[in-house]
């Protein structure tokens, strides 16, 4: 389940990325930055919208944002593979729940964990447990880690205060 601060956390990430990779190169190119104002503004808009499409119910939807995000914001002529620290954001994090891994159908431990937010060990763990996908080819399933990240969270004990009495 999202958040309203997840979603003011992908907008504020969104604005910070095309700000990097859209924005300055084009007010470098332009050698002014003058005529950027009302484009500057347009993908705030454009950002939050693409933020309530990554987060919301229609999958289909948040998997075509997340495919139309990453090819403008991470072009390249070889498939999409990104560091696992990439995973912890919060474009990252929107993404695996929409589409797993947008360019592979398994992935090495390692970066199942940095997905999921655990060691590898965890995932190794999951994996032996059954409860991720092992891939014929070796590697953890994507779409398992995606299923996993968006199960309901259930039978979570939340602490209260007087636990630490």
């Amino acid at each position: 389940m999202t958040t309203t601060g997840d979603h003011v956390e992908l907008v504020n990430e969104l604005v910070q990325v095309l700000e990097t990779r859209v924005l300055n190169p084009l007010e470098i190119l332009l050698a002014s930055g003058e005529l950027l104002g009302p484009i500057r503004a347009r993908l705030r808009v454009e950002a939050e919208v693409w933020a309530a499409q990554l987060l919301g119910a229609d999958r289909e939807l948040a998997t075509l944002t997340a495919a139309r995000l990453i090819g403008v914001l991470f072009p390249g002529d070889a498939p999409f593979d990104p560091p696992a620290s990439w995973w912890r954001t919060a474009l990252g994090r929107a993404v695996v729940r929409t589409a797993g891994h947008p360019a592979a159908a398994a992935v090495p431990h390692a970066t199942a964990g940095a997905m999921l937010g655990i060691t590898r060990q965890g995932v190794h763990d999951l994996v032996k447990r059954g409860k991720l996908g092992r891939h014929p080819d070796g590697g953890v399933t994507t779409s398992s880690i995606r299923d996993r990240l968006n199960r309901p969270q259930e039978n979570i004990r939340v602490p209260t205060r007087h636990d630490h009495r």
